[in-house]
């Protein structure tokens, strides 16, 4: 008992509350220089929090932003994994594809918004094929890197054992590439998360970034920082969901 006392102090410095705390603060303090029109402080969101959850809209408005966001994910995993894992491995795939990537993963993916519309129409399939493309390239760039990063000496052992070029790719190049594909998909939801709010306010009538864009209508500064803060809190709680089934699941691979 003593020593969980004695920890305390660490304990609460590594869970980050303190952290939040400060946020807090600083906001609080930040706001109560500037009218709740302007900056609305923690209090003002609360309430406007309140009032968005009576109304029911908050919890369609998540569902569907979530719906949205895993299903362009797991797209751009499918598609991305597999192609980074092919262009780190083999040279010629690597030269065929860099060009190509290095070119249009700085495109942003709301660049596209108006050629998704017309291509899949102005229902889910555009927004999705947004989320998709903002995602795949941080999969794709750091699966390549971690695919890159493997020991050639791994590869001297599995084929001095009888592997060839195809089992030495599974046994070798997908498990020891793990770390590196795993940021990729960290990354690649952080991406789809941004990319729902630009799809969600131009081309939507529902949604967390829908609420952000229309809340200006009303003039309701609150209920944008509800949609700011949901958005942060949606992204916190995946990305921490991420890393304790990587803690679980992957720990054997080096993923965390």
């Amino acid at each position: 008992m003593k020593r969980k006392i004695k920890n305390l102090p660490k304990i609460i410095w590594k869970s980050g509350i303190l952290s939040w705390i400060l946020l807090l603060v600083i906001w609080t303090v930040a706001a109560s220089f500037q009218s709740p029109d302007f900056l609305p402080g923690p209090k003002a969101t609360l309430a406007g929090l309140k009032e968005i959850i009576a109304s029911g809209v908050l919890w369609q408005d998540i569902r569907i932003s979530i719906w949205r966001v895993v299903n362009g994910w797991l797209r751009g995993l499918l598609i991305g994994i597999p192609l980074g894992l092919l262009i780190g491995r083999y040279k010629v795939a690597r030269e065929l594809m860099e060009p190509i990537l290095n070119f249009f993963r700085f495109v942003p993916s709301i660049g596209f918004l108006t050629l998704f519309l017309m291509w899949f129409g102005v229902g889910e399939e555009s927004k999705l094929a947004l989320i998709m493309y903002a995602s795949v390239f941080p999969v794709i760039i750091n699966t390549a890197a971690g695919v890159q990063r493997i020991d050639p000496v791994k590869y001297q052992a599995s084929e001095s054992l009888g592997a060839n070029r195809f089992w030495s790719f599974i046994t070798v190049t997908i498990p020891a590439s793990v770390p590196g594909i795993f940021t990729g998909v960290r990354l690649g939801l952080s991406a789809s998360i941004i990319s729902i709010v630009g799809a969600e306010m131009l081309a939507a009538s529902d949604g967390v970034g829908y609420l952000i864009y229309t809340s200006k209508l009303y003039f309701r500064t609150d209920w944008i920082f509800v949609g700011i803060v949901t958005l942060g809190t949606l992204g916190f709680l995946a990305d921490r969901g991420l890393r304790f089934f990587a803690s679980k699941a992957l720990k054997h691979y080096g993923a965390v």
